[in-house]
């Protein structure tokens, strides 16, 4: 007698090795790549009917892709999304997540702490296209009320925020937009997916910079949407495959086999991370250690309850400015010196000169991105080790 009792559900990190898993005939173990541009069709009726959207399956990858679709799937299980569409790079998923709901006329209100390519996309190139934006402080929930319009389409953050770890109340933002009929657009990328699910805390719309923890090893670029079904079909479907910001296959393969391992190298990375930050609280060449699960973090009790650890990323501050923070940097072993983060390895970024650069001095000071700031990526070297880069690194002035 056949056994009719559903499976029990999955957890998470079962999820992660085996959810979406489409496999072809030869049953394989590990996912496939299919590396292909195009699809053929076994009749002239069949391929009007693919494209009609009568029948399911592939068309061209620049639509979708089957090991595309694997990666998406199981972002969609991790994050807790009904669908989403995955792009090239992060600023990718940024751009056409905000640009395929916004026309010329629209509104939008932004957290003024941004990357700074995401401050160009809301403070230059959308209102360049004719969509206004108000840039707001994030922590600041009366700030975000006012800033609303009659024509407010979306609202935009980042929590915790590059580079200095602010946090931004997502559920309070979320029912402020909601509340002028905006959508909530959040960019998780600092927190990751294991540390802060947004929709879950009433985001409409999260977006990752899937190159980040994602990968995990600093080896390809890609970028993910993910909302409920309606906005993916409505919105985010035909723009991404009207504009070709698609992910390579490729690149989703090598993504996929990150998403195995993203649960064990984020809690590590943030175990290392919690003790950098307080080891580095005791440094008497550090002003600041900033850390969102240190007690001495502004926003700590905001960060115990939207996130279930602290984050990867470490930021200090030096009084010593530039000339302090460049010390540093040259003289760790261990530490990259890059603009990349989420990576095994710990890298080692000076905002002011790299990432916020192009920001100008004014936001800067705004944003507390002071010459003395360093952003530190934490990565799987052992913690002692990496402590002993930075200790040896700080008496170089």
């Amino acid at each position: 007698m056949a056994n009719d009792t559903p499976p029990p559900p999955r957890r998470l990190q079962t999820e992660l090795v085996h959810g979406g898993t489409l496999r072809s005939e030869f049953g394989e173990t590990s996912e496939a790549l299919y590396l292909t541009s195009g699809f053929s069709y076994e009749s002239a009726e069949q391929a009007e009917a693919r494209f009609t959207g009568d029948e399911e399956g592939f068309i061209y990858s620049r639509y979708s892709n089957p090991t595309v679709r694997m990666f998406e799937t199981r972002m969609c299980l991790l994050e807790g999304a009904e669908d989403a569409r995955s792009t090239a790079s992060g600023m990718a998923a940024v751009t056409a997540a905000i640009l395929c709901q916004v026309k010329s006329g629209d509104h939008i209100v932004a957290a003024k702490a941004l990357f700074g390519a995401c401050l160009y996309v809301v403070n230059k190139l959308l209102p360049d296209l004719g969509v206004e934006c108000t840039l707001v402080d994030g922590r600041d929930l009366e700030a975000w009320k006012a800033a609303r319009q009659p024509n407010t389409k979306v609202f935009f953050l980042e929590s915790p925020t590059n580079p200095t770890l602010e946090l931004v109340d997502i559920t309070a933002v979320a029912e402020i937009a909601h509340e002028c009929g905006a959508r909530l657009v959040v960019d998780n990328v600092f927190a990751t997916p294991v540390l802060q699910k947004p929709l879950e805390l009433g985001a409409d719309v999260v977006i990752y910079s899937a190159t980040k923890h994602i990968d995990g090893q600093g080896r390809v670029l890609g970028g993910i949407i993910l909302s409920d079904q309606q906005f993916i079909d409505e919105y985010v479907h035909d723009f991404l495959r009207q504009t070709g910001m698609s992910l390579s296959p490729f690149n989703a393969w090598v993504l996929l086999k990150g998403l195995e391992t993203l649960v064990i190298r984020v809690r590590q990375h943030c175990e290392n991370a919690k003790s950098i930050a307080d080891f580095l609280a005791t440094r008497p060449q550090v002003k600041r250690s900033i850390y969102p699960y240190r007690p001495d973090h502004p926003q700590y009790d905001l960060a115990q309850k939207q996130m279930s650890a602290g984050s990867t990323m470490v930021a200090i501050e030096l009084d010593g400015g530039k000339a302090e923070a460049f010390a540093v940097c040259n003289a760790v072993k261990l530490f990259r010196i890059s603009n990349n983060l989420g990576d095994t390895k710990s890298i080692i970024t000076h905002p002011t000169t790299t990432t916020h650069q192009r920001i100008g001095e004014e936001a800067r000071q705004e944003l507390g991105i002071t010459p003395g700031v360093l952003r530190l990526s934490i990565g799987l070297e052992d913690v002692e080790d990496l402590k002993d880069d930075l200790a040896q690194a700080l008496k170089s002035f």
